[in-house]
């Protein structure tokens, strides 16, 4: 079967439920503590319980992911990801959710992974940088638009948001029917790929982009869980209006992320991502000082600025400079270092959350960002390589 635009379209609505998972219920986790008889430090675990098993099992599905089909990991894993999601609708004890939540991160464990692995079977050279990118911009759109969903499903009752989940099940039956078999078109790696991804960590270019991966979420996720506690305790906003934030930040992201290739060709991909670190610093300082909702919604359009510009161009980054033999291994660590920044996000600023406030959280994390920033400049020098360069005189660029 000849692979079609349409079926790329299906490997980023699969990328878009992958990043989604934790996303959608950001702005509602205010909403969840009362009727789950748990507290504002504990209700982040929702999101964490989810992240941290899928850190686990994207590197247990990383080590044999070259050894079978591609749709018998995918269409298992939706049906992983959409059936227990679907159950917590039904249920109200938090820690029953919690369990069907880390069952969940099973089922999210490798979509991403297994989207990024058949663009490479399917795709060569600048083909496979904007399937890439495209992906990348679903990851994004994902991420800041998700919260909009949950939020106005929330409107309906705080369980709503669950039922987002169980859309996977049909797109499940449609990825069984309809996605062409990659596997044997092309390997991409070979049987010990994750054992040589990380012997391939000893380069500080590989080393330092996953390091990234895990920076940018770990901050994304400080933004969406907590923005939307200030966003109640200083206007009274529920959870579709702070979903409505969230997702207006998410028109920032799509606008950047798809101009990143004119970005990149007059500067170095790492340059652009710490312009784009730059920008979500400043957001998050500045949401920790600004007392309006019109301030507040400007900055988070700045940070979702940032939040576009970093975010796919380190994806995109990650594949240039990652070996052939071990890029399937490589991935597979990356998108871990996502999700692991993803778990450790809400349970350490839990920890500032209770002793100094909201607004102390956001500062950190913003001056965070710009210390990345920086080290991203200083880190330039290291990725000197004509792939990664801007093109002069005209010629095209590599991205």
């Amino acid at each position: 079967m000849e692979f079609k635009a349409i079926h790329l379209l299906m490997l980023c609505c699969t990328a878009f439920f992958a990043m989604a998972g934790g996303a959608v219920l950001a702005p509602v986790l205010p909403e969840m503590v009362e009727p789950l008889h748990t507290t504002a430090a504990e209700i982040g675990l929702m999101i964490s319980v989810l992240t941290i098993s899928t850190a686990i099992f994207t590197l247990v599905v990383g080590y044999f992911i070259d050894r079978v089909n591609r749709k018998t990991i995918l269409v298992p894993c939706l049906i992983f990801y959409g059936l227990p999601g679907l159950v917590c609708f039904f249920i109200s004890d938090f820690h029953t959710i919690l369990v069907l939540r880390f069952i969940q991160g099973i089922g999210v464990s490798s979509m991403m992974t297994l989207a990024l692995m058949i663009i490479g079977e399917v795709y060569e050279g600048h083909d496979s940088v904007m399937a890439i990118s495209r992906i990348s911009m679903s990851i994004a759109i994902g991420a800041v638009s998700a919260p909009l969903i949950g939020g106005s499903l929330a409107m309906l009752g705080w369980n709503y948001p669950f039922l987002f989940y169980a859309l996977s099940l049909p797109f499940a039956v449609l990825i069984l029917v309809f996605l062409p078999e990659t596997s044997s078109d092309r390997k991409t790696g070979t049987q010990c790929g994750i054992t040589k991804a990380f012997a391939s960590l000893k380069d500080i270019r590989i080393c330092y982009t996953v390091f990234l991966a895990f920076t940018i979420f770990f901050m994304l996720f400080a933004l969406i869980i907590y923005v939307p506690f200030l966003l109640r305790d200083l206007f009274g906003f529920t959870s579709g209006g702070s979903g409505l934030m969230l997702a207006i930040e998410g028109l920032a992201v799509v606008i950047l992320a798809s101009r990143v290739r004119n970005f990149t060709r007059k500067f170095s991909m790492p340059a652009v991502i710490s312009m784009g670190f730059t920008l979500i610093g400043i957001a998050m300082i500045g949401i920790s000082f600004v007392p309006s909702v019109i301030g507040i919604l400007l900055l988070l359009m700045l940070f979702g600025a940032g939040f576009g510009l970093a975010q796919t161009t380190i994806d995109v980054l990650i594949v240039k400079i990652s070996p052939q033999e071990s890029r399937g291994g490589i991935l597979s660590i990356h998108n871990c270092m996502k999700y692991v920044g993803q778990s450790l996000s809400p349970v350490i600023f839990a920890v500032i959350l209770v002793h100094f406030g909201i607004n102390t959280v956001l500062l950190i994390a913003g001056i965070l960002g710009l210390l990345i920033a920086l080290m991203t400049c200083l880190m330039i020098r290291r990725f000197e390589n004509p792939v990664l360069q801007p093109v002069a005189d005209g010629k095209p660029a590599v991205l």
